[in-house]
């Protein structure tokens, strides 16, 4: 074993994004552009204002035309013309800087999806740093922006964590990683051929604990999966380092062996440094305008004496995201952050933070009135909202994403598990009504009842919006599917669709909700799912606008899912497509700006299938209703609408008065079964009434 040469120091140092940060961030001392914006405070509704509906890709599913890359593809007018005509106001373009790692001068594949950043580079696999900024331009030409990702706690195995290991400079203080005596090399496993570190079992950990080399096991193991990942730590071998002497590390890791987590309070303030300047890189050389914030609730870690590590809901993630968000607004950016913890932990991240929240509070709780046509869960987590005093317009209100359909329901795990929740006139501590939920779920839309859906570790279920609604009908074979099940299966897909969209805030959808694509079968990815990662059946290619109709495979080698709808260019020729009813709706939404509207209350109901929502539009256009039928009977039922003026009602989709809200408040609802209606009461002599 050598020390490393100088050639390869160089070598790492030019990859280095810390380095690279270093150098930008002397362009912007002194300079006025960085005094013009506001920066202290979130502005979630002038967000929504710039763009409320976001298209959300996910670049290795991308199918794209022979010989194009992937960022030309999600650049072509034919495809900005599709969104845009359905209302689509931004494009989320998911991870495309290069992932994964270093082994000596070899470059080793992304572990997740390019969640584990390793250089400020484009990804030669998507397509070049060029044809990114021509998506921003033809964004814009469609009145419509960019977004991009930042991931702050938590890099690939990239130069930055090969010069830590190196022990280089103060390289070592990005991460959290520690140096092993050698006198305690006994006490760690050995790392297996061909691997560059081994996971800790959790009793070595609590002995690391006791040596004081490490803080010891977290409030929760996220990825646990027996025999690959039991705990959030790991080993190295022995390397050399710059200065000759042979360490071995171990190092933090929240995520996956190969996403080394971040150290954000060490004197070196190197985390904060690379972070923010992969930032600013995006917002001022990609041409991005906001920027999303993955698994930004874990920069906090600390010692406690007789439990585990406090890991969550620390105070550190709160100063972290507000110095980061804080500077992404400086420079005329904004920012959303993607975090499952608790509703506490939402609510105190975005002051100051993160503009806008994924809403995590309210989406595995409409899964469920999905999957049981039963609203009360959700009605309770929509009130939870504003029991904590969470803006419903400052949430991302999304279908399906590139994760699984999360089932963790940490709200009722950490903090609340001894709290008690009202449910079905029973009332349960937080953790018996998580587990019971959990249940519920796995045994609806998985297993026997629905196998083309797997679980995902402890997290959840890997599962497409369609399949969703395939198992929530009781459908147990996707292949076998008639004509009338696929329209079925729309109903409940646009069903959920309206749930998102007809609330304040931002509405976000995927290629995978627009074609409907299906899960893929498990065999066709068995080679990516060898960690337990099952989340890849839900990751099938697609192609929007017939690029390449005989695609087998995206650029990425993913193979194309079933797509129940088709193609958006054939569904904006048919008015009954999924596409086309969606189109109506978000013209609906755009057109009386419920993005902006505030949501005064979620009314009591009398049928557990019925969900109603109750805004207040703005520019004193009146008040609207969402009202939901998340069952598989129709519904007749009259409510009362509290402070709610008397008016004539109409149904805003289909452009027709429905009657009248009487003097005492009293309205009737109607519904087919998974149908919704947007109402808007309107406080004028319906003679006058313009519709």
């Amino acid at each position: 074993m050598a020390t490393p040469d100088q050639k390869y120091i160089d070598f790492l140092l030019e990859s280095s994004m810390l380095a690279q940060a270093r150098q930008r961030a002397k362009s912007y001392g002194g300079q006025g552009r960085m005094w013009m914006h506001a920066y202290a405070e979130t502005r979630p509704r002038a967000v929504s204002t710039v763009a409320s509906v976001w298209f959300t890709a996910y670049p290795g599913a991308i199918v794209t035309a022979e010989d194009d890359s992937v960022l030309k593809t999600l650049g072509d007018a034919k495809l900005w013309q599709a969104l845009s005509s359905i209302g689509v106001q931004a494009i989320h373009t998911g991870p495309t800087k290069l992932g994964g790692g270093l082994k000596g001068y070899e470059v080793t594949p992304t572990v997740d999806g390019n969640f584990d950043r390793s250089s400020f580079v484009i990804d030669p696999r998507f397509g070049t740093e060029e044809e990114y900024q021509s998506i921003s331009r033809m964004a814009s030409a469609f009145n419509a922006i960019v977004i991009d990702d930042v991931i702050p706690s938590h890099t690939g195995k990239g130069a930055d964590f090969r010069l830590a290991e190196l022990a280089y400079e103060d390289y070592p203080g990005l991460y959290h990683m520690v140096e092993i005596r050698e006198e305690d090399w006994p006490v760690l496993p050995e790392v297996p051929e061909g691997r560059d570190a081994v996971n800790l079992p959790p009793a070595i950990v609590d002995i690391l604990k006791e040596k004081c080399y490490i803080v010891g096991q977290l409030q929760r193991v996220i990825f646990f999966e027996p025999g690959v990942k039991e705990t959030d730590w790991s080993a190295t071998p022995p390397i050399e380092g710059v200065d000759g002497k042979i360490r071995r590390w171990v190092y933090l890791h929240y995520f996956k062996e190969g996403q080394p987590s971040l150290n954000w309070l060490d004197p070196s303030f190197a985390a904060q440094q690379l972070i923010i300047g992969d930032a600013l890189h995006c917002l001022d050389v990609m041409g991005a305008r906001g920027l999303r914030l993955d698994a930004n609730g874990f920069l906090g870690v600390e010692r406690r004496s007789h439990e585990n590590a406090w890991s969550e809901s620390h105070p550190l993630s709160i100063v972290g995201n507000q110095l980061l968000a804080g500077t992404i607004r400086k420079a005329g950016g904004f920012s959303f952050q993607e975090l499952n913890l608790t509703v506490d932990d939402i609510a105190s991240m975005s002051k100051g933070g993160a503009d806008l929240s994924y809403d995590f509070i309210t989406r595995p709780a409409y899964h469920h009135a999905v999957a049981t046509g039963d609203t009360e869960f959700l009605r309770l987590m929509l009130r939870t909202v504003h029991q904590y005093g969470i803006d419903p317009a400052s949430l991302i209100h999304a279908m399906q994403n590139h994760d699984e359909l999360t089932l963790e329901l940490v709200h009722f795990w950490t903090l609340h598990a001894n709290d008690t929740f009202m449910f079905h006139g029973q009332t349960l501590p937080g953790s018996i009504l998580r587990e019971h939920i959990r249940e519920t779920m796995y045994e609806k839309l998985s297993g026997e009842h629905a196998p083309y859906n797997l679980r995902f570790v402890t997290n959840g279920v890997a599962c497409t919006s369609a399949s969703v609604a395939a198992a929530s009908l009781g459908i147990r074979e996707l292949d076998a599917m008639s004509a009338e099940e696929v329209e079925k299966v729309k109903k409940v897909h646009l069903l959920m669709a309206m749930f998102n969209a007809f609330q304040p805030g931002v509405f976000a959808l995927s290629g995978w909700d627009l074609v409907g694509a299906l899960p893929l079968p498990e065999e066709l990815v068995a080679d990516r799912m060898g960690d337990g990662d099952t989340r890849w059946i839900q990751r099938g290619a697609y192609d929007l606008v017939d690029v390449d109709p005989d695609a087998a495979f995206s650029n990425e080698g993913m193979p194309r899912a079933k797509a129940l709808y088709g193609s958006l260019t054939s569904q904006l020729n048919d008015p009954d497509s999924f596409a086309s009813k969606l189109k109506r709706m978000l013209a609906v939404r755009q057109a009386y700006d419920i993005a902006s509207s505030r949501q005064v209350s979620i009314p009591d109901v009398t049928n557990p299938a019925l969900l109603l929502m109750i805004h207040e539009l703005p520019a004193g256009r009146g008040t609207q209703i969402t009202a939901l039928n998340f069952g598989a009977e129709p519904i007749s039922e009259n409510v009362v609408l509290e402070n709610v003026s008397p008016g004539p009602v109409i149904d805003m989709i289909n452009e027709q008065i429905e009657g009248d809200l009487l003097e005492d408040g009293q309205l009737t609802i109607t519904l087919d079964p998974y149908e919704g209606l947007s109402l808007r009461v309107v406080s004028v002599p319906s003679a006058s009434v313009d519709v």
